[in-house]
Order: structure tokens, then C-alpha cells, then sequence
């Protein structure tokens, strides 16, 4: 079995890295893809429906961590010591995470985080200080956090790492690579993602526009020479790439509105932003595709955030689940294809345990029993 380096190395000749560059890594990438036929049939989709579990990353289990390594690889090779981010959790656990990697690159590395007013997921947090971040909360949203990210970057000798930095960007569109060769070198119809800052859905059109213009030269020189190696079957160029269709909160879906929100609302916290720094790319990305931003509740967000483990047994964090909603709501509304053939991927982003305290939420305690075998099988129905 290959033996996996992480996205920097595996998708190197993609990727602005040098011999120079200190690479860190913690082994992110290669995050499975699974067919969920169950979920499928539950929400009324007939064709091949697949979960790109970002929350499976070896790194901090999010899809934070692909972006942070190329980042956090070139902040060393700028002799950078130390880093910064306004983030909802998840960035910040990513970058103290690798700030505290570049040990293994013989180098050190301070890693500062600025959060928002709003309660940060415990588990992120969590992470983030035992990865020996500093942090500190300033009053108001993300949004206001991450001003005070830039002020302190551009002022100070300190690098900013959120997805403003354009390094950021490179590591995440290296998921679409990966799902382009896991469906057996296409893309699918359609790719359903939680939108909060953007800068996601942008990674994502940029690796499957990248990524097919690579698979066609590749198609093409092959079907050179074909003919010479007697081959009778040629992989042929790819004609379409997928539709992206983006799904932000309701209570923080600026995009969906036309106007900044100043207090964004909603549980799913990782998409909690009123003012997204990638609204124009995100715009672009779905109208550029044939795919849409809309929003859904967060009431149809804990709906699917239930399914999903119940029926395919992964389990994300609540804004993850704001792509199957997206996709139940696409299904209602009749706003896609849903045959047989129409090919499926929704993005979850992290893994469920990001947020205990949702996960928890409306969840009864476990019933007490002495341990009294007889009486137990009674109760479960086992006789």
C-alpha cells in the first residue's frame, strides 16, 4: 500500500512549493469518500450520493488543515516566527496545530488566535490551547475579530494565516483532486458545501477547473499514444465539471440577503460570519458552475446534522451537515437532476466532536441499572 505524505507532497506539482520550503505536515489529505445509499433512499435522491468526510483529516479533523500546511510551510519559509487568526475554531485549532508541528522542522513558531464574542465550540478550543495557542476574545462577531487579526499583521511582525492569505486556498483545493480521482477520474454533477467565510466553495471550483484542464492534456497525449502501446481504450477528456451549490445559514446568510449581517445567528458556529471575505469568489464559483448560494434553517440544519450519523455512521459538526440540507432542499424544490446516473458530493467539514455540546443537545442521559442482567434484558426487550 502507497504510503501517504501529506497534500504537499502528493500534489506537489500543484502546490507553490520549493526545495526550500520546510514542509509541515501532520498527514492531512486523502479524507475518505463514501457512498451513503441509506441517506440516499431517506431523502428521496436516486442517484450515487457520496460524503467527502473533511472531518477524517489527520491533522486537527477538519478541512482547515489541508489549508494550513501549505500555509504554515511557507510562513517558515519566510522566516516567519509566529502566526495569526480570527477564527469560529477550527482555523485556529488547524493553526496552532501546525505551529506547534514545525517543531519536527526544527523550527518555532508562536501561533495567536482571535475569537469572537460569541462562544467558540468547546472542542476546537480545546485543541487549540493544548496545541499551546494564545488567544483572546474581542467583543463582537467574527467579523470583528478578524479586523483585528489584520490590524495586528499588517503592523506587527506577525503572519496572518485565515484564507485571506492566498496559500490558504491552494492546500484546500486539493480536496477536489482527490474526489476527481476517487470517482474513477471524473467529477460529480453536483458538489453541496456549507458556505461561511467562502473561501471554501472557492477552493473547490479552482481545484476541479485546475484539475480538468490537467486530466485532458493528460487524455489527450494518451490517446497519442494509444495507438503505439495497443491500447484499444483510451480514458477520454472531461467535458463538465460540477455544479457548485453552496448552503449558508439563515440567520447568517449575507450572501443569500445582499447585505452584511453585524450579528450573524446560528448554531452551526462555523459558519457563523456576516461579512464573508470570499462573497465575491463564492458568487462566482456557483454562477460560474450552474449551481446556486441559497440558505437553509437551522432548523433543517439539525435535521440533516441527525441523519447523517443515524444513517451513515460519520459524524460531523452542525455546519457540515448545512450541505445535505442544502441538498434535501434542492430535492424538494425540484432545482436538479435526480436520476440514476446524477452523481452527488456534499463536503462535511469536521468532525462531530468539534462540538460536543450540540452533539449533546437534546440527548437523555443513560438510564442507571444495578447490574442485575435479568432485569436489563427486560427493559431492552431482549425476551
Amino acid at each position: 500500500m502507497k504510503e501517504w505524505k501529506g497534500i504537499l507532497r502528493e500534489f506537489q506539482e500543484f502546490l507553490p512549493v520549493t526545495e526550500k520550503t520546510p514542509i509541515t505536515t501532520l498527514g492531512e489529505g486523502n479524507t475518505p469518500l463514501v457512498l451513503v445509499n441509506g441517506l440516499a433512499q431517506a431523502i428521496g435522491f436516486h442517484g450515487k450520493l457520496y460524503l467527502k468526510n473533511e472531518g477524517a483529516n489527520a491533522g486537527t479533523n477538519s478541512f482547515k488543515d489541508r489549508g494550513m500546511t501549505v500555509t504554515v510551510s511557507k510562513a517558515l519559509e519566510e522566516d516567519a516566527k509566529a502566526i495569526i487568526c480570527a477564527s469560529t475554531g477550527n482555523t485556529l485549532a488547524a493553526a496552532a496545530a501546525y505551529a506547534a508541528a514545525a517543531q519536527n522542522a526544527g523550527m518555532k513558531l508562536r501561533c495567536i488566535g482571535i475569537l469572537p464574542e460569541q462562544k467558540v465550540a468547546a472542542g476546537k478550543l480545546s485543541q487549540a490551547l493544548r496545541f499551546g495557542a494564545k488567544v483572546i476574545r474581542v467583543r463582537g462577531s467574527f467579523d470583528a475579530a478578524l479586523e483585528v487579526a489584520r490590524y495586528l499583521a499588517k503592523n506587527y511582525p506577525v503572519t496572518l494565516v485565515n484564507s485571506i492569505n492566498p496559500y490558504r486556498i491552494e492546500g484546500q483545493k486539493t480536496a477536489a483532486f482527490e474526489i476527481w480521482e476517487q470517482l474513477g477520474g471524473r467529477p460529480p454533477d453536483y458538489h453541496f458545501i456549507p458556505v461561511g467565510n467562502g473561501g471554501n466553495i472557492t477552493a473547490y471550483w479552482k481545484g476541479y477547473r485546475e484539475y480538468k484542464e490537467n486530466w485532458n492534456r493528460m487524455a489527450e497525449g494518451y490517446k497519442k499514444l494509444a495507438p503505439k502501446m495497443g491500447v484499444f481504450e483510451p480514458m477520454d477528456p472531461v467535458q463538465f465539471l460540477p455544479k457548485m451549490m453552496g448552503y449558508q445559514a439563515a440567520g447568517a446568510a449575507p450572501i443569500v440577503r445582499g447585505e452584511r449581517i453585524e450579528r450573524p445567528k446560528t448554531f452551526a458556529s462555523a459558519i457563523r460570519i456576516g461579512n464573508p471575505t470570499f462573497w465575491n469568489e463564492a458568487v462566482a464559483a456557483s454562477s460560474e458552475s450552474g449551481g446556486k448560494i441559497d440558505m437553509v434553517t437551522d432548523g433543517e440544519i439539525r435535521k440533516a446534522y441527525d441523519l447523517i450519523p443515524e444513517l451513515t455512521g460519520i459524524f460531523c459538526e452542525p455546519a457540515s451537515a448545512a450541505c445535505v440540507a442544502g441538498l434535501i432542499k434542492a430535492l424538494q424544490n425540484e432545482e436538479m437532476e435526480n436520476t440514476s446516473d446524477t452523481v452527488v458530493v456534499c463536503t462535511l467539514t469536521g468532525n462531530g466532536l468539534k462540538d460536543p455540546t450540540s452533539a449533546r443537545r437534546g440527548m437523555s442521559e443513560p438510564i442507571l441499572f444495578g447490574a442485575d442482567p435479568g432485569k436489563i434484558a427486560r427493559f431492552l426487550q431482549l425476551v
